[in-house]
């Protein structure tokens, strides 16, 4: 059975572009929605019933109301509904914050059009990114443990303490850092304070460039 959906896009020649590359696929389009308030109108009726909307492809920079804010709503509404980003930049900190978000993959605009479909499918089957994809490398990258005894003497900190400044590094949110660590964000503030005491760091900001500078971010 085809996987119905959403396209949501403030270019309609992307929106065309994609439903003209889903032709004859085993994708079909349930809706086209121009921004994010029209995508929020649409879904309610769409999921309505088993089979009129299987995936959100949500485009991450638009106008009236970026990708990723729209992607928390849908999330919060709509927790079962899978959502792949689409995006014509392969920014890490875009990726990052779209796993932490609960995205289950990320595309690019230029990406050839069965590794699009491969993501879809994957996401909708797999509830989760596809091994091959840049949102599964970023997401194995942040949550992986970290070797303390690599860490230059600069950086006296645990692992957890190392993890969560890769976060800071990519710009994610305490909220973000928390959702992606599975940890409270209470836990995620305190360890921000113990980071920027052990590497006497004015603020997240210094933190991060000084990170990147030692090489634990790349």
């Amino acid at each position: 059975m085809p996987l119905q959906a959403l396209i949501v896009d403030d270019h309609e020649a992307v929106r065309e572009g994609l439903v003209n590359m889903f032709e004859g696929t085993s994708v079909q389009i349930a809706g086209k929605a121009g921004d994010s308030q029209e995508a929020m109108s649409l879904i309610p009726s769409l999921a309505s019933e088993p089979g009129l909307l299987d995936i959100v492809l949500l485009d991450v920079q638009m106008p009236s109301e970026d990708g990723l804010t729209t992607l928390v709503k849908i999330r919060a509404d709509y927790p079962a509904l899978p959502i792949v980003m689409l995006s014509a930049y392969d920014n890490p900190i875009y990726v990052a914050r779209a796993s932490a978000n609960g995205a289950h993959d990320f595309v690019l605009k230029s990406d050839p059009p069965p590794l699009i479909i491969r993501a879809i499918s994957y996401a909708v089957e797999r509830s989760g990114p596809h091994p091959d994809g840049l949102l599964y490398q970023i997401r194995s990258t942040l949550q992986a443990p970290v070797d303390t005894r690599v860490l230059p003497p600069e950086f006296p900190l645990t692992s957890r303490e190392a993890q969560v400044l890769r976060h800071v590094a990519m710009g994610l949110s305490n909220r973000e850092i928390a959702s992606s660590l599975e940890i409270s964000v209470e836990t995620v503030k305190e360890h921000v304070q113990n980071i920027l005491r052990k590497t006497n760091s004015s603020d997240r900001t210094d933190a991060a460039v000084r990170a990147v500078r030692f090489g634990l971010v790349n």
